[in-house]
């Protein structure tokens, strides 16, 4: 029996003959080229963290080139200069519609007081007139009844812009809207609480409380068992 001649080992360093793989292989029944793909997995180089290799950069990415320190400061500056100059055109802007504002307002409320002060001229007019009748010529009657043309005429004019006249008599006490300057007994329990008289109106303007109605309060005591009427 023939024996098989001893292949020369290569030397020591030399990369290995692909030829004699795919031989080696094909006897073992391997498939040549399976063993040279399975090796070439097993055998590639890991990449990425912890390996002490660089990252590989995604296939048909470019990398931006840096910008270089001193175009990088002049840009911030510039732009840094064209905020300054935005925020400095607000407040500018910010100041001056405060200033008109401020001017609208006063011109409006000027032009308020004058329409009301325009409506009254009438009703001082007439009062002026009562003020500087002859007493002599002029009886008590005729006076009262001049000065309460003038009230009447006044009040109409004033609640023309809104004004309101507050006469809660009888009516329950609304500390929001009225005024206890004392307490009077009640004559009865219903009537405790509310209102027994009336010494100075309250008015509002435009539902705005302008001065609150002075008044005097029914309380109502619970008579002594001795006084109670059977």
């Amino acid at each position: 029996m023939r024996k098989k001649p001893h292949a020369e080992q290569p030397a020591a360093g030399a990369p290995p003959d692909p030829q004699e793989g795919d031989a080696e292989a094909a006897e073992g029944g391997v498939v040549p080229g399976e063993a040279a793909a399975s090796a070439g997995v097993a055998q590639a180089a890991p990449w990425g963290p912890g390996t002490g290799q660089d990252a590989r950069p995604a296939a048909g990415s470019t990398a931006l080139p840096a910008e270089p320190t001193g175009e990088a400061l002049l840009r911030l500056e510039r732009e840094a200069a064209e905020l300054k100059e935005r925020l400095l055109r607000t407040a500018a802007d910010f100041d001056n519609f405060r200033k008109r504002a401020a001017r609208e307002k006063t011109e409006t409320w000027g032009r308020a007081q004058g329409d009301v002060i325009q409506k009254v001229l009438d009703a001082i007019d007439d009062l002026g007139r009562v003020a500087h009748l002859d007493p002599s010529q002029t009886s008590a009657e005729s006076l009262h009844e001049g000065v309460g043309l003038v009230e009447r005429k006044l009040l109409k004019l004033l609640e023309g812009v809104g004004l309101e006249r507050l006469d809660p008599s009888g009516q329950p006490f609304d500390p929001n809207a009225h005024e206890a300057v004392m307490t009077t007994p009640a004559p009865d329990a219903d009537r405790d609480g509310c209102v027994a008289t009336v010494f100075q109106a309250g008015y509002k303007l435009g539902g705005v409380l302008l001065r609150p109605a002075r008044v005097a309060v029914f309380a109502y005591t619970e008579p002594a068992p001795g006084e109670m009427v059977h």
